[in-house]
């Protein structure tokens, strides 16, 4: 089954749009705020370096999107497919983040709605890794159907491994 994981999907407000190198700027811009990292297992990729990597991740991932709005074309944050596995008809979702302007807004289901409506197409499981502290994470994703299955060390690009929870959620249980 062909499909790209990195395609451009929209709603009325927002679009996620394939990462380019070009966008390290004003990307960083929104991850430069440590309170943005403060849940997550990696907590200093405020720093210019740290990021530079996670960045240096997202390009290799092919995966990877900037999430914007489209009213003002401004960057709001980062999220990206990755880990397609054919032999269990599953993909991840992850890596997200978005700037503390967007926290509490109802943006992060929207846009795991599009990605989920998209990716449901051609594949039967999502999951997605998400730290050990970050409880923010942890209960948005229930909220919208994802179910704690296991937990597993998880090796980061470029950074050190951390304990995350994996959840998932099932084509024939997507509740959104």
């Amino acid at each position: 089954m062909n499909f790209s994981i990195q395609p451009v999907l929209e709603n009325e407000k927002y679009q996620i749009i394939p990462l380019q190198q070009g966008d390290f700027e004003l990307l960083y811009e929104v991850a430069s705020d440590p309170k943005v990292w403060e849940q997550h297992p990696n907590k200093d990729r405020y720093k210019r370096d740290v990021f530079e990597n996670f960045f240096k991740g997202a390009m290799e991932s092919k995966g990877a999107f900037k999430i914007v709005e489209k009213s003002s074309g401004k960057i709001l944050g980062s999220t990206r497919f990755y880990d397609f596995d054919k032999s269990k008809n599953s993909i991840f979702i992850g890596y997200t983040f978005y700037g503390t302007n967007s926290w509490g807004k109802g943006i992060n289901p929207q846009i795991k709605k599009l990605m989920l409506d998209y990716i449901f197409q051609f594949v039967d499981k999502v999951y997605f890794h998400i730290g050990k502290e970050n409880f923010r994470s942890q209960i948005a994703l229930e909220r919208f159907g994802g179910n704690k299955i296991k937990e597993e060390e998880v090796a980061y690009f470029g950074e050190p491994t951390r304990t995350n929870f994996v959840y998932e959620i099932k084509k024939e249980n997507d509740l959104n």
